[in-house]
């Protein structure tokens, strides 16, 4: 690789960061909200779904216009509207200005985060796309994990408000460096002039994602995203909170929210690199399979800081990994000219099943479940994504057969 497709995979990546600590910096603000603006945390169920729909609605209706025209230009302002937005939330007072911001700042991603993934596949080897997809999508639990472990110190220095104000001058600084390294290109150059014609003729990329051969791949890939999305949002939109439930601080809450979403970062490249070399469905059967396990020792213990802390590496960590290694999953079920649709809509299914975690959430909050008990309801969704790992062979099949045809 070139120094400059190293340098844009390295600000591709800086894109994921940016995404994680977003993500974190709702999480952390809203147990200190209840002090500085009176808000009930029970009331944010709804911003935090705000922020889905907004990905959602980003990724299947704006991001697959990147297989169109290129990426460059919706990676770029994506990114740009996200830092705007983010600095916007920290201007909130009420949970209508929240949900707001949450929304603007999701369609925003939404647009850009399928790009960022498409993009990083299209410049890796051909050997090591997984790999290279999940280390840049890596961002995401190192961004997690640095909003938990500095979020004390932001606080301090610069209120709650430095929580959003952070993440949002840094994507603001990113697309001002992206625009001149990144390449303006059409995806699909390299899979032939047919190919092409294809894509071209389709006026909505997107659609041909639901007819044959590509429904049955997509179902699959679809689905592990949405149960694995609804456990990612269920955990890192209230971690924070619940475990202060179990006689932690907040600031201990918030760095052990920290250290296991940093674990994904470790989980997430292993598992990649499994999926490039090894069998893909068994690989997610044991990612997925290991994450369950966890989440039901956790509801099976008395809490304890130094156990739960290792099973919530393997059960958070793990769901950050899942969403590093399921798009490296689409570059082998998807053709490259599909991949920024395959990708889009997949977000937009994906936040379709995680809509229910922050309300779930919520109303388990609300209710008074205890922690374990809270945690354990999240082996449910990811006993679903092994079920559904075992169908990946014959997702990949579909495409062999299909390639074999043209």
């Amino acid at each position: 690789m070139t120094g400059r497709t190293m340098l844009s995979l390295a600000l591709l990546a800086g894109i994921f960061i940016m995404e994680g600590f977003d993500i974190a910096a709702m999480a952390l603000a809203v147990p200190r909200l209840e002090g500085a603006l009176g808000l009930d945390p029970a009331g944010f169920g709804w911003v935090f779904t705000a922020l889905l729909i907004g990905l959602g609605a980003g990724g299947a209706l704006i991001a697959p216009l990147g297989d169109r025209y290129g990426r460059r230009t919706l990676i770029v302002a994506g990114c740009l509207v996200t830092g705007l937005s983010t600095l916007g939330t920290a201007s909130a007072t009420t949970i209508s200005g929240f949900l707001v911001w949450r929304l603007v700042t999701g369609l925003a991603l939404g647009a850009c985060l399928p790009n960022v993934s498409a993009l990083s596949a299209e410049l890796a080897p051909q050997r090591l796309r997984a790999t290279i997809m999940a280390v840049v999508s890596a961002g995401i639990p190192v961004g997690l994990a640095l909003a938990g472990l500095l979020a004390p110190e932001i606080v301090d220095l610069l209120g709650w408000e430095g929580l959003f104000l952070v993440p949002g001058a840094f994507a603001i600084v990113l697309a001002a460096a992206l625009w001149p390294i990144l390449e303006p290109g059409i995806p699909g150059v390299g899979e032939g002039r047919e190919a092409s014609e294809e894509t071209a003729k389709e006026p909505l990329p997107q659609l041909a994602l639901l007819k044959s051969p590509w429904l049955f791949p997509f179902a699959v890939f679809a689905a592990m995203l949405a149960f694995n999305a609804g456990n990612l949002y269920l955990l890192n939109s209230w971690l924070p909170t619940v475990l202060p439930g179990a006689g932690l601080t907040m600031d201990a809450a918030a760095r052990i929210t920290g250290v296991a979403n940093l674990a994904g970062l470790g989980i997430g490249i292993a598992a990649s690199l499994l999926l490039d070399r090894w069998r893909k469905g068994l690989t997610l059967v044991l990612l997925f399979g290991a994450m369950a396990a966890s989440f039901a020792a956790i509801w099976l213990t008395a809490p304890d800081p130094a156990r739960w802390t290792l099973l919530l590496m393997v059960g958070v960590g793990g769901a950050n990994a899942g969403g590093m290694v399921l798009p490296g999953l689409a570059a082998y079920l998807f053709p490259a000219r599909m991949l920024s649709s395959a990708v889009g809509v997949g977000v937009l299914v994906a936040r379709l099943g995680a809509f229910a975690g922050p309300p779930l959430g919520g109303w388990m909050l609300a209710t008074s479940v205890a922690p374990k008990d809270f945690l354990g309801v999240a082996a449910l969704p990811a006993l679903a994504c092994v079920v559904i790992a075992l169908l990946v062979p014959a997702a990949l099949r579909r495409r062999e057969a299909a390639e074999a045809r043209a």
